[in-house]
């Protein structure tokens, strides 16, 4: 499997042209993802967000999780090392 990532701005008639590598045989079968990054360009959206993420399960979870790995590290010894 090999991943070709190209990154484009939409034009005004919404329609992305992919170049495709000469390499890649005719007929082959690929895959086409397109990833939107929602981009908050107000303040009051970038909160509006943030309020919505407390109810977001998911992120809750991956909050939880990464709670509890600050928690074993701020739980180990920490030795003082003067030699480096």
């Amino acid at each position: 499997m090999e991943a070709i990532k190209q990154i484009v701005r939409i034009p005004e008639n919404h329609e992305i042209r992919i170049k495709i590598p000469q390499y890649i045989p005719e007929n082959e079968e690929v895959e086409v993802i397109l990833i939107f990054r929602k981009k908050p360009t107000t303040f009051n959206q970038k909160v509006s967000e943030l309020r919505e993420a407390i109810g977001d399960n998911l992120f809750l979870n991956d909050l939880r999780d990464i709670s509890e790995d600050f928690k074993t590290v701020d739980l180990e010894g920490w030795k003082e090392n003067n030699g480096i």
